[in-house]
C-alpha cells in the first residue's frame, strides 16, 4: 500500500548536459523527500549525475537520435534510481581501476568508482542496445536517541 513515503517518477530525455542537470536535481529532491540528510542527498545527486554523464557522453555520444531514461522510485526500504542509455553497452568488468598506480593521474575514469562509493548497491544490466545502471540507497529507520 502506497503512503507518503513511496513514489515513482520517470523521464525520457535528450542526450544533453541539460538532461544531466535535470536528472541530478531530481535525484537530490527525491533523496530529500525520502528523508535522507543533506550530505547523503548531495552524495546521491552526485552519483546520479555521474551515471547520467556516462549515459549521455559514453553511452549515447551526445547523439541527437538517442535518449536517456531515468526513473526514481522511493519505497519503504530504499531510493531506487535507474539511468539507461541507448549506446553500444558497457562491460563493468572492463573499467580500469582508478586507484591503480597507472591511473592515479588520469583526468577521467572515476565516475563508476564514485557511484559505488556513494550508493549502497549498484547494478549493471545490458539492454541491447544500451546499459542500465540501478543505484540503490537504503532507507534506514531512525535509531532510538537520534
Amino acid at each position: 500500500m502506497a503512503d507518503s513515503t513511496t513514489s515513482r517518477v520517470s523521464f525520457t530525455l535528450d542526450s544533453s548536459l541539460d538532461s544531466v542537470n535535470k536528472v541530478e536535481l531530481t535525484a537530490e529532491q527525491a533523496a530529500q523527500r525520502a528523508g535522507f540528510d543533506e550530505d547523503t542527498a548531495t552524495h546521491v545527486a552526485m552519483a546520479v549525475r555521474e551515471a547520467a554523464v556516462n549515459a549521455v557522453l559514453h553511452g549515447n555520444a551526445y547523439s541527437p537520435n538517442k535518449h536517456i531514461t531515468a526513473s526514481f522510485e522511493t519505497t519503504s526500504d530504499a531510493l531506487v534510481i535507474r539511468v539507461a542509455d541507448q549506446g553500444p553497452g558497457l562491460d563493468p568488468d572492463s573499467i580500469p581501476d582508478p586507484l591503480a598506480p597507472e591511473n592515479i593521474l588520469r583526468g577521467s575514469g572515476r565516475g563508476i568508482f564514485l557511484i559505488k562509493a556513494f550508493m549502497d548497491e549498484v547494478h549493471f544490466r545490458q539492454l541491447h542496445p544500451g546499459t542500465e545502471l540501478t543505484l540503490i540507497k537504503h532507507r534506514k529507520p531512525a535509531q532510538p536517541g537520534n
